[in-house]
């Protein structure tokens, strides 16, 4: 049994995905009984089962990820797959689904419904794609979204968020539009965590085949279930590799099910005054710098001739974590502050 979201196999009798955790069945809309998975009618009291359109039938333009990723992220993709297949990486996870689809394209025309939905689901894998994510699964009116795989990056968790920030604007600027021209309301709910997931293939079309490592993407799955409309959740994973680059509330723990104990959640509120890794970590406070008394003489000289008119170019090398962006902290030339900043 497939799951509709991440489109893991299931045991027959299963009621929630042991991929992402998401309900395998459907309640009777006219008694509430609890329905497998595929059923036509409800076995309590015969009332047809109202099921909301496959992806395939409402997005025919977001079939495949070679549709709608753009070219220069499937170059990147395709370029690196080699060194990526079976590879142990870290990444972030964005689930965001519309709040309140049926109730929204309820009675409405199919053509209208489609622009509907297209236009938010447009908006959304903007936001991913501006800050390089993957969105490898278009799933009814949500997406599901990767940082950090295929396409590699350190801050992944900080591009996520990003990301999420800039979805849930796009969807204020959606909402003032669809008010003056449908007279709707659109409003997206975010869910973010952060972990491991091991890349098996990617093929040519785009599409990636992984497995999540732990909870991964069953606890992302979970934050944007818990979320309120118009709401970012955040796990602590996540919040631990972008803490100073945004800003949060800290929500309490809440239960999840399919975890045997509470978990720490966050609401991401904006973006926060840091902008580079040196900088966070100035912010919780730098060691004392010792034993490079030579290099800092080099490149005072350095700066001193570039002061005075003749131009100066130098390359600091260096294993990480040598102290290249702290050396560069110490440089002040005459004036006072720091002469430079490496991020």
């Amino acid at each position: 049994m497939p799951c509709s979201r991440c489109q893991h196999e299931n045991p027959p009798d299963s009621k929630f995905c042991l991929g992402c955790g998401a309900s395998l069945g459907l309640p009777c809309t006219s008694c509430g009984a609890g329905l497998p998975a595929r059923s036509r009618f409800c076995n309590k009291c015969g009332t047809p089962v109202k099921r909301e359109p496959t992806s395939q039938a409402r997005f025919t333009r977001f079939t495949s990820p070679e549709t709608y990723t753009p070219k220069h992220l499937a170059e990147k993709i395709l370029t690196s797959r080699s060194a990526l297949e079976g590879e142990r990486k870290q990444v972030t996870v964005l689930f965001a689904d519309l709040k309140g689809s049926m109730e929204l394209l309820a009675d409405r025309d199919p053509e209208e419904a489609r622009e509907l939905l297209d236009s938010v689901v447009e908006r959304m894998m903007h936001a991913v794609h501006r800050y390089e994510g993957t969105v490898n699964e278009v799933r009814g009116d949500g997406i599901m979204a990767l940082f950090g795989a295929p396409v590699a990056h350190e801050d992944h968790a900080v591009r996520a968020c990003y990301a999420a920030l800039d979805l849930q604007y796009a969807m204020r600027r959606l909402t003032e539009e669809l008010r003056r021209s449908h007279g709707v309301t659109v409003q997206v709910r975010v869910g973010l965590n952060s972990g491991e997931v091991v890349v098996r293939a990617i093929s040519s079309d785009l599409n990636l085949d992984y497995t999540a490592v732990g909870q991964t993407i069953h606890l992302a799955a979970r934050m944007e279930q818990l979320a309120s409309p118009g709401i970012t959740l955040l796990a602590a994973d996540t919040l631990r590799l972008v803490e100073g680059y945004v800003e949060v509330r800290p929500l309490g723990v809440m239960r999840v099910k399919g975890l045997p104990a509470p978990v720490e959640t966050y609401e991401l509120v904006g973006a926060g005054p840091l902008r580079s890794r040196f900088a966070a970590v100035a912010a919780r406070g730098l060691t004392r710098f010792v034993g490079r008394d030579m290099e800092l003489e080099q490149l005072h000289e350095a700066l001193g001739d570039a002061a005075s008119g003749r131009g100066q170019v130098v390359a600091i090398v260096g294993e990480p974590g040598v102290g290249k962006c702290a050396a560069c902290n110490h440089l002040r030339p005459a004036g006072g502050g720091p002469a430079a900043a490496i991020a």
